[in-house]
C-alpha cells in the first residue's frame, strides 16, 4: 500500500471502546495514520438516530476523540474532527439521496436487523425505525466520498458501509461522469472472535466487555469477573479454550504468551492467579495511554483545539469536492 493513499476513518461516539472494538478496527486506523494522510471524524451525526440527549452526544464525542489521541493517532498526518462541524457533509448527503435506490437501503444490515427483530416480536416491521437509521448508509457514503478516500479501515461487520459507498459512487459516476473514487475497505489483522467476560463474543449488547481505558480499579473488577470452568489449580488446563489466555495473548509478546501457555498446560496455577497475570499485563500496556486519556478528559479545551484545527483541514478538501458535485448536478 503506497503512502500517498488517503485513509478515512469514523468513530461513533457511543462510550468507551472495548478491547474488541479497538483490535477489530481502531488499531488498524491508528497504525495507518502513521504513514498516510488520514481524515478521522467523530461521527456525532450518526449517533443521533439512537441518542437523543445532546449532553450525552457531546460527552461521548470528547471521549472518542481523547481515546484516539491517547492511543497514538498521528496528528501530523491526521485531520481529527467532529463530523457535524463540516457543513459540506449535510449537502453532499442530500445530493447523494437523489441517486441512491431505496432498495439499497433495504439491504442495510442495521435496517434489516430492526425488521427481523420487529418481525419476531410480531409488530410493525418499521417500528422504531427513524429516517436517520434508514438512510444511515447514505450519510456514511458521503463521509467516505467527501474526502477522496482511497482506503477505509473497518471491522468485518462494517465492510458493507464501504461497499455501499462504492455502489453510490458508481450510481453518481454513471449519471454525471467520473467524479468519485471507488474506495477500498481494509480489514484489520484477524484476531479471531474476541471473547467477553462470559465467553461469548465481546459486545456491549451482552454487557460482557472490558473497556479499553477504564480506571485500574474497574479493569481489575472486569478481569476478575471472567467466567472459567471448575478445574482446580493443580489440574492442567487447555489455554485455547480459556478466555483469560485468549485476551492475554492479544497484549503479550510471543515469549510471554508461550510462558503462560506452558503454565496452563503444566498445572499448578489457579484461575485467580491467571486472572491477576492478565490484569497486570493489560494494565501495564495501557497505563500510559490511560493517563493521557484522563488528562485530555480533564482538559477538554485541548481536545477542542485539535478538533477545530482538524475541521479546518477537512473543509479545504470537502469544499472542493462539494463544488465539483454542485457543478455537475446543478450547473452552479
Amino acid at each position: 500500500m503506497s503512502d500517498d493513499k488517503i485513509v478515512l476513518t469514523g468513530i461513533k461516539p457511543t462510550g468507551m471502546p472495548h478491547i474488541g472494538n479497538y483490535l477489530g478496527a481502531f488499531k488498524n486506523s491508528i497504525d495507518l495514520s502513521q504513514n498516510h494522510k488520514t481524515f478521522m471524524f467523530i461521527a456525532d451525526l450518526h449517533a443521533l438516530n439512537a441518542v437523543h440527549d445532546a449532553k450525552v452526544v457531546k460527552q461521548h464525542s470528547y471521549e472518542a476523540a481523547a481515546f484516539m489521541i491517547a492511543m497514538g493517532v498521528n496528528l501530523e498526518n491526521t485531520a481529527l474532527f467532529r463530523q457535524s462541524d463540516i457543513n459540506e457533509i449535510y449537502q453532499l448527503t442530500e445530493f447523494l439521496m437523489n441517486v441512491t435506490p431505496k432498495g439499497l437501503m433495504n439491504r442495510a444490515h442495521s435496517y434489516k436487523a430492526m425488521v427481523e427483530k420487529n418481525t419476531a416480536a410480531n409488530i410493525d416491521i418499521d417500528s422504531g425505525v427513524n429516517m436517520g437509521l434508514y438512510t444511515y448508509p447514505i450519510l456514511m457514503a458521503a463521509d467516505i466520498l467527501l474526502y477522496n478516500s482511497d482506503i477505509v479501515p473497518v471491522g468485518k461487520d462494517q465492510k458493507q458501509h464501504v461497499e455501499f459507498a462504492r455502489d453510490i459512487a458508481g450510481y453518481f459516476n454513471n449519471i454525471y461522469g467520473d467524479t468519485f473514487k471507488l474506495p477500498e475497505p481494509v480489514i484489520g489483522e484477524d484476531c479471531g472472535l474476541i471473547p467477553g467476560l462470559d465467553g461469548r463474543k465481546m459486545s456491549k449488547s451482552y454487557d460482557n466487555t472490558i473497556p479499553l481505558l477504564c480506571p485500574t480499579s474497574e479493569l481489575k473488577k472486569k478481569v476478575m469477573r471472567i467466567i472459567t470452568d471448575s478445574k482446580t489449580p493443580e489440574e492442567s488446563k487447555n489455554p485455547d479454550e480459556s478466555t483469560i489466555f485468549h485476551i492475554y495473548k492479544l497484549f503479550a509478546n510471543a515469549t510471554e504468551t508461550a510462558a503462560l501457555r506452558k503454565r496452563f498446560l503444566d498445572g499448578g496455577m489457579g484461575y485467580g492467579e491467571a486472572k491477576t497475570i492478565l490484569f497486570e499485563k493489560i494494565d501495564s500496556v495501557l497505563s500510559e495511554p490511560r493517563a493521557k486519556y484522563e488528562h485530555l478528559m480533564a482538559n477538554t479545551k485541548e481536545i477542542d483545539d485539535i478538533l477545530f484545527e482538524g475541521a479546518e483541514r477537512a473543509r479545504k478538501v470537502a469544499s472542493k469536492t462539494l463544488a465539483k458535485v454542485k457543478k455537475k448536478m446543478l450547473g452552479l
